[in-house]
């Protein structure tokens, strides 16, 4: 999978979580010659994440480039688009044909109501598991994950866990030494096993 540089284009919306994208960006970005980030939202200009700081958004989603590398985040806002049809179909569209298609926390959940999960494993944050896992047709949903890939689709547990599955696909994408470089630059332990998850346990679902 390695190539020089890869395009990253996060989804906005109104009650994002903020470490959703931010911990992901933190990584993708320390080192500029690897990736570019785009953060796209219903339009161009501020959107206001769960935890009240707004985001300056490039572009709106109707103006959205041909995505490289998909990444969806949870928080509260997920709860009505994840019914919300029109967003829906964009979004299955949007990023039917990218190289990547991800997801932080419950953002799963709107992978998963715009069919872009149907015959694939993913997981999603343990606290929100059974609203996010309620979602698709045919999803195979992994309960004890901190993150889960299968083919393109690529998902994580909550919010921190974001993080892990970034490192991963640095590693999938750039090898793991240049990972572990960036994780150090944060001062990041990572997780390297895809199946650590203590909090499955913690919140009964295994």
């Amino acid at each position: 999978m390695s190539e020089a540089k890869r395009r990253v284009s996060v989804v906005l919306f109104e009650g994002f979580e903020l470490l959703d994208v931010f911990g992901p960006v933190e990584l993708f970005r320390l080192d500029p010659s690897l990736f570019d980030v785009e953060l796209i939202a219903p339009a161009a200009g501020p959107v206001r994440s769960s935890q009240g700081a707004e985001v300056v958004a490039t572009s709106g989603y109707a103006d959205a480039a041909t995505p490289d590398i998909v990444l969806v985040p949870g928080g509260q806002g997920t709860r009505p688009l994840a019914v919300d049809a029109d967003f829906l179909a964009w979004l299955a569209t949007w990023a039917a044909d990218a190289r990547l298609v991800t997801s932080v926390c419950t953002g799963s959940a709107l992978l998963a109501a715009a069919g872009l999960l149907d015959g694939f494993r993913a997981t999603s944050n343990k606290r929100a598991f059974a609203w996010a896992s309620s979602h698709g047709a045919s999803v195979d949903w992994v309960a004890q994950a901190r993150w889960v890939e299968d083919g393109n689709r690529w998902t994580s547990s909550g919010i921190a866990a974001g993080m892990d599955m970034t490192a991963a696909i640095i590693a999938a994408i750039h090898g793991p030494e240049v990972a572990a470089k960036l994780s150090d630059a944060a001062e990041l332990e990572v997780h390297t096993d895809a199946s650590w998850d203590p909090y499955a346990a913690k919140n009964g679902l295994i």
